[in-house]
């Protein structure tokens, strides 16, 4: 009786040694599945529209169009010139001229469809107070392009 449950289990193993193709076919669906789920998400994710915070007015300049370049330079005493030409005194807070002279130079970058960019170089021991009252000057005219290169014109 032993010899003959032997000879059974051999039987069953033989039986299960075939490749089973039926499993197979249901791992690839599944795979199959998940990668066009996923194309799916990704195709969504392209087309959503997102507003980010701002004027939310582009501007419609044209591709030709070189930016206005301004270079506004802020000094260790405080004094802030714009393109080499001092403004205001370097005790003054608001800025009232050099703020001025930037709101018209937006305006009339504005009707050429033109950019208006911004470079600030603040020599290394310019206080940090001046900077962001020439910042907020820059804010009330509405000029957002603006970069910063620290120190002086060693590096040219």
């Amino acid at each position: 009786m032993a010899h003959h449950n032997k000879h059974r289990l051999i039987e069953a193993e033989q039986v299960n040694m075939g490749f089973q193709i039926a499993p197979m076919i249901d791992v690839v669906f599944v795979i199959m599945l998940f990668f066009m789920v996923m194309a799916g998400a990704v195709k969504v994710e392209r087309e959503l529209k997102t507003q980010l915070p701002g004027l939310g007015v582009p501007a419609l300049a044209d591709e030709n169009t070189p930016p206005d370049e301004i270079m506004v330079t802020v000094e260790e005493t405080g004094v802030v010139t714009l393109n080499e030409e001092e403004f205001d005194s370097p005790g003054d807070k608001v800025l009232p001229n050099f703020t001025n002279t930037l709101m018209r130079l937006k305006q009339e970058a504005d009707h050429r469809n033109a950019k208006v960019m911004v470079t600030i170089q603040a020599e290394e021991q310019a206080r940090y107070e001046r900077i962001i009252d020439v910042l907020n000057s820059m804010a009330k005219a509405r000029i957002a392009n603006v970069t910063f290169t620290v120190g002086g014109d060693d590096f040219f």
